[in-house]
């Protein structure tokens, strides 16, 4: 009875786990950078339209 059959195996095991934490975190990453950019965009647009009532609203006191 050997009890070195399993030891080959946990290298192996051991990498699938990193490579698939490794997976995981990039596909987080890219999800993570998508809805920044799309948050990014709004605040944008809100930031643009702020100006510009802001300047309409100078535009009407003079």
């Amino acid at each position: 009875m050997s009890n070195f059959g399993l030891f080959p195996i946990i290298p192996l095991i051991l990498y699938l786990f990193i490579f698939g934490l490794v997976i995981f975190f990039i596909v987080r990453a890219i999800r993570f950078m998508n809805e920044k950019t799309r948050l990014d965009y709004e605040r944008n647009q809100k930031l643009e339209n702020l100006i510009k009532a802001i300047q309409d609203n100078k535009g009407s006191e003079n």
